[in-house]
């Protein structure tokens, strides 16, 4: 009797920026034939975001210092087409693991399934939004959001912006967007110049890349652009829309009108899939979040399913282009490849490599935090007809109640009683700031407040998709 021929793998990879590519690139030179799926239209994640075709500015105006880098990655993805089979403008909104496992995908408003034998996730990361005054007004937006209009829009905010909050992106996208022709008014951080200085030697571990920084600020000042470090209580006025923006600086109150904001406070990855794969969770002090556990080569706590790049913890895109071809590396590993013995060593030589090179790159990634740390303290400060859920429109004084009055201890009961997180972003954008209040309300750490559970849809999509689900099923 013959062997029974082996069963191909069915191989996917969700996200197409820096990780998702190098996996692909990875994969198909081991000679397989994975599935792409990404929720863009093009490849480039968010770092590298390609404008839509006929697009008028150059790479250098696009992405400045790192435009060989975009450009490196769109071309090696240009000429993976032909070898995957990718599916750009596809939302990946429901995972349910097994064997194989079943992802629920949108297409043009319409619902498909699509089976896996292996996944590798890489999901990447979300602006990390802590509530202020104002913040829900019109003309207020976040880093992530500005950066997009920028990108794939080919447009800047409106009349005169205000950059706020915390982290390196502030300078990078202050810098875009002058040189877009933006009327930048400031640039307040809420991170202090003690905090900074610390994370020095830290910081010079990665001696180009704090260049580059120091040359965003540098240039800023030079064009006249305040640059204000140790920002607190910032709140936003208007009517309609955004008129000003107040906050305190050394005991002193400042006051300047604008009619954008663009606000941020570093970045939180995406691991809502990660959580329906099944993956198993621990609290990540660097991060301040929850994160799917993985190995130094991006195997998850799940057989068959790995974690790439900023989705499994913010290290930036050169990061994410190393974990992605590890997490590749890992799972041509488990399956076997190469069968070479030459050629497996050499590949079991690259991923120990790899990994050394990713665990040094932590140590910039902490110097990052030492020098932007989370304003954590504005959830003992913040006001109670603060607005923490706009989907449901949930404040401050809510959630401090449900403590007070019930017995509140766990985010999930948090969830329930006050329907925080319930609504359309499913407690992604509303999740770490009713952790940080419970946490403060409770008197415990962040990590003892719980994990916000996921459900599917990750994202909003259409009734009738979510029917045509069920219907399936």
């Amino acid at each position: 009797m013959n062997a029974a021929a082996p069963t191909s793998p069915n191989i996917v990879i969700i996200g197409a920026g820096p990780a998702g590519v190098r996996a692909a690139q990875t994969l198909v030179e081991a000679g397989l034939r994975p599935i792409v799926i990404d929720e863009n239209r093009r490849a480039g994640g968010q770092i590298y975001r390609q404008p839509p075709p006929g697009f008028v500015r150059s790479k250098k105006e696009l992405y400045g210092f790192e435009a060989a880098k975009a450009e490196a990655l769109h071309n090696s993805f240009e000429q993976l087409r032909a070898k995957i089979d990718y599916r750009p403008d596809t939302l990946v909104w429901n995972c349910m693991p097994g064997h194989p496992g079943q992802l629920d995908l949108l297409h043009a408003q319409r619902h498909a399934e699509q089976a896996y034998s292996h996944l590798i996730l890489c999901t990447g990361a979300l602006d990390r939004v802590m509530p202020f005054p104002g913040w829900t007004l019109p003309g207020v937006y976040t880093l992530g959001a500005a950066q997009v209009a920028l990108k794939a829009q080919g447009c800047v905010l409106d009349g005169r912006v205000v950059i706020a909050g915390s982290g390196p992106l502030l300078y990078l996208l202050a810098y875009q967007y002058t040189k877009a022709g933006a009327n930048v008014v400031a640039v307040l951080d809420t991170a202090r110049f003690g905090g900074k200085l610390r994370a020095l030697p830290a910081l010079l571990r990665q001696p180009v890349t704090f260049a580059k920084g120091l040359y965003f600020m540098g240039w800023l000042r030079v064009k006249g652009i305040p640059l204000l470090d140790g920002v607190e209580q910032i709140a936003a006025d208007g009517k309609q829309a955004i008129q000003s923006l107040r906050w305190t600086r050394g005991g002193k109150t400042t006051e300047i009108a604008c009619d954008a904001l663009a606000t941020g406070f570093g970045l939180r990855s995406e691991t809502q899939l990660a959580e329906l794969a099944g993956c198993h969770f621990v609290f990540d002090e660097l991060n301040q979040q929850w994160l799917p556990q993985r190995d130094d080569a991006g195997r998850s706590s799940v057989p068959g399913v790995y974690l790439a790049g900023d989705g499994s913890g913010i290290a930036g895109a050169d990061a994410a282009e190393l974990s992605g071809r590890a997490a590749a590396l890992a799972l041509l590993q488990d399956l076997g490849l190469p069968a070479n013995a030459a050629a497996k060593t050499a590949a079991e030589q690259e991923s120990r490599r790899l990994a050394q090179t990713l665990r040094s790159n932590l140590q910039f990634r902490q110097g990052l935090e030492t020098a932007f740390p989370t304003a954590v303290h504005w959830a003992r400060d913040c006001a109670d007809d603060l607005v923490i859920c706009r989907c449901e429109e949930i404040t401050a004084g809510q959630l401090r109640r449900s403590v007070q009055q019930e017995g509140t201890v766990e985010i999930n009961r948090l969830k329930a009683m006050t329907r925080v997180g319930m609504g359309r972003c499913q407690g992604r954008m509303c999740g770490a700031a009713a952790a940080e209040i419970l946490a403060h309300a409770t008197g415990v750490s962040v990590a003892e407040a719980g994990r916000l559970r996921v459900q599917a849809p990750v994202k909003p999509i259409p009734v009738s998709a979510a029917l045509a689900a069920e219907e399936q099923t």
